[in-house]
């Protein structure tokens, strides 16, 4: 089995990018393609290697990610997920990462935060909680690493 076999088995065939399906059989020279993500801009990084779609990675580049929070979400002040995963794993804890205007809005993006993060940091256990706030509801990630 090939690196890109591998990588892409234990990511499940999804873009860590995008958090959409890759198909395996597309060609890797398309930008839905496959392709390895090898180059981080952390160098410590637990996991040294991503699937990720050929145009994402290519998009990409050698710098930080940004993951897009999903566009149906009704949030305010969204955080940017890959310093909160990075600061959460490091130093434990939990971070307000978003506001939303109704409860509901809130419930839907920690449901959405809590299913992005069980693949984006497979090795962090992380819980969301929704919590009054000023007229708002705050979206908490939490994680009892430390």
């Amino acid at each position: 089995m090939s690196l890109l076999d591998d990588v892409a088995e234990r990511d499940n065939w999804r873009c860590w990018v995008c958090d959409e399906p890759v198909d395996p059989d597309m060609s890797v020279n398309d930008s839905r393609g496959p392709s390895v993500d090898s180059r981080t801009a952390d160098r410590k990084a637990k996991v040294p290697e991503r699937l990720a779609h050929r145009g994402c990675n290519t998009r990409k580049g050698a710098v930080k990610v940004v993951i897009p929070w999903a566009a149906h979400l009704h949030v305010v002040d969204p955080a940017p997920l890959m310093t909160v995963a990075t600061r959460l794993d490091r130093k434990g804890g939990r971070e307000t990462v978003a506001r939303c205007p109704t409860r509901h809005d809130a419930d839907e993006a920690a449901a959405w935060l809590a299913d992005r993060f069980s693949r984006l940091t497979p090795d962090l256990p992380v819980t969301t909680k929704v919590e009054p706030g000023g007229g708002q509801f705050l979206v908490i990630l939490a994680t009892s690493r430390r």
